[in-house]
């Protein structure tokens, strides 16, 4: 079995408390992504699911199997980092034939591997290349393989794809997503950058300061953010979020944000969930959800900047708390200076205690 689960997991170093009581199932060739900044300890749980580190607390389990004890090299799983690590006195052909060798697998079967792991790859036209002088874009391609081409039921991963250029990223998603369907391996991806989990993962698990903020499919962690935290860090640009009020109108409940005036009435779950809290709240909604127009109901506000970035525009509107994005189309007349007003979709707006910072209605992993 190839599920990992992970049962109250703490990591402390010294004082220093890095992963605070960690709760998550992977399942049995699925493709999980630890998604968070830096310093939120996603490598830290992966380093002790590698068996690199020791909880201090809790238990790690594939299948049914403790990990207690067991050695980095006993556990069955293979490992790319951040930086490559290959022989660069080697060929290319070496470098993926090495795991193999060293597990005394006969030549035929190493040869069947490496052939095959270097289609996949794209490697086959530098088999025979010495690793030195190759591009770092090509090293980390083949120090993926080298790890893959023992075929390990777990697949580890740590932001791989960190140190190599933009395109060649945008191709090693689709290819680690392809290896991962070939050999139906699970799959521990680490990342910071939400592009690589929302396109590459079955689910992404959020992390922020050691602790585990939301678990859901790429779509889940989008629509309906847990807190705060993940409706701002997921997306790009993230969701908006802007003080305001619960306040009961003739035509039913809105949200009062001050200088920006109401909204419109909010869906009736939504506002059933709302009438049952009390005190300040943010309301959100995403850049990518909402028109803007030149007038009538919705929330007005002065457009600060406008980005054009290719096929879509970024218009930038208020200031401080009130600040917010709106994406559109190119062919949106948005000019800087101007007055617009704001119209969210209200099927995909999210509400959060502005206290807690905690999602109010809704369903969150």
């Amino acid at each position: 079995m190839s599920a990992i689960r992970l049962q109250n997991l703490v990591k402390r170093f010294g004082s220093f408390t890095a992963l605070k009581t960690m709760d998550l199932d992977i399942g049995d060739g699925e493709f999980m992504a630890l998604l968070g900044p830096s310093g939120c300890g996603k490598s830290t749980t992966m380093n002790m699911i590698a068996g690199m580190e020791e909880p201090s607390e809790g238990r790690i389990l594939f299948g049914d199997r403790d990990m207690a004890g067991v050695a980095m090299g006993q556990r069955g799983v293979g490992f790319v980092f951040q930086n490559y690590a290959i022989f660069t006195h080697m060929t290319v052909r070496q470098n993926l034939a090495y795991g193999p060798r060293m597990h005394g697998k006969p030549k035929a079967e190493i040869d069947r591997r490496v052939a095959s792991i270097a289609d996949l790859l794209q490697l086959t036209p530098m088999l025979d290349r010495p690793a030195r002088g190759l591009s770092v874009n090509i090293l980390q391609r083949v120090a993926i393989g080298r790890s893959a081409i023992l075929e390990p039921a777990i697949f580890l991963l740590d932001e791989p794809l960190s140190n190599v250029d933009a395109a060649f990223r945008a191709v090693m998603r689709t290819e680690l997503k392809q290896l991962q369907r070939e050999f139906r391996q699970t799959m521990v991806y680490v990342t910071h950058d939400q592009l690589e989990a929302m396109t590459m993962a079955d689910r992404i698990a959020v992390m922020d300061h050691g602790v585990l903020q939301q678990v859901g499919t790429p779509l889940e962690v989008y629509n309906n953010p847990a807190n705060v935290f993940v409706a701002r860090f997921i997306g790009s640009p993230g969701m908006n979020l802007l003080p305001g009020k619960p306040s009961e109108s003739d035509r039913g409940l809105v949200v009062d944000l001050g200088p920006l005036g109401a909204t419109a009435p909010l869906p009736p779950s939504l506002a059933q969930a709302l009438r049952r809290h009390s005190g300040d709240v943010l309301f959100g909604f995403r850049p990518e959800q909402a028109s803007l127009e030149p007038a009538g109901p919705g929330i007005t506000a002065p457009i600060t900047i406008v980005e054009r970035i290719g096929a879509r525009t970024i218009v930038h509107l208020g200031d401080d708390e009130t600040a917010m994005k709106v994406v559109v189309d190119n062919d949106v007349a948005a000019d800087a200076g101007t007055s617009v007003v704001v119209v969210p979709r209200l099927d995909t707006v999210r509400i959060f205690d502005r206290a807690t910072g905690t999602a109010i209605g809704g369903e969150h992993g």
